[in-house]
């Protein structure tokens, strides 16, 4: 009898053993996967803020009523000129308009000294990537919205965020990472390309886009 005892002791022993350490899988397995789904994302990338801050909506607006293309021209030969350069703004901006900070900054430390402004671009695609915007806007009659979204709308610039490991702009990344939403900007994305491409019946190789 005394041997039967301890034998069942052993084995319940034993059975409450693989019971925790099966508890405590669970237990880690679920901590890894809350990290990575809740901890990852955000940690994925860094985050810089423009060296200015700039209201689309302001310029867009009644008063100043600017088109894209005011400000982000084709050249004659069909090249995009893309951010405009310190001689655009120094057009309205020969003296500062308004009182705000930011306005002051622009006329002194880059108007009058004729200095750039080093904005990041959230667009630029790698290296290896090809486009052309004459090709998307003058031929396929593409609105600048499709792409980068509703600029023209917006009252502030988004922090400019790049990923960790790949080193791009959040705004051109691959497919949304799981518990991180895409933003309104992040429509330049390799699936968003080709599925437009698809929807209109522009199949074609790799290397037309990749040189």
């Amino acid at each position: 009898m005394n041997d039967r005892l301890r034998r069942f002791k052993g084995l319940l022993a034993l059975g409450i053993r693989r019971q925790k350490g099966r508890v405590l899988f669970l237990v880690g397995l679920l901590a890894v996967l809350w990290a990575g789904w809740v901890l990852f994302p955000p940690l994925m990338y860094s985050s810089t803020e423009q060296p200015l801050k700039f209201s689309h909506l302001v310029h867009q607006g009644k008063d100043a009523a600017l088109t894209c293309n005011d400000c982000h021209p084709f050249r004659p030969d069909g090249s995009f000129a893309g951010i405009p350069s310190i001689k655009v703004c120094a057009d309205c901006h020969g003296e500062a308009i308004g009182t705000t900070p930011d306005e002051k900054r622009l006329v002194e430390e880059y108007v009058t000294p004729g200095k750039e402004v080093p904005w990041l671009v959230y667009s630029r695609q790698p290296m290896n990537a090809y486009f052309s915007h004459v090709q998307h806007v003058k031929t396929a009659k593409i609105a600048c919205e499709e792409c980068h979204g509703d600029h023209g709308g917006s009252d502030e610039l988004p922090p400019f965020q790049v990923n960790r490991i790949s080193g791009y702009s959040r705004a051109i990344g691959g497919a949304s990472t799981a518990g991180k939403a895409i933003l309104p900007t992040e429509l330049m994305r390799m699936d968003t390309c080709a599925e437009c491409h698809e929807k209109n019946g522009r199949r074609s190789s790799c290397l037309e886009c990749h040189k």
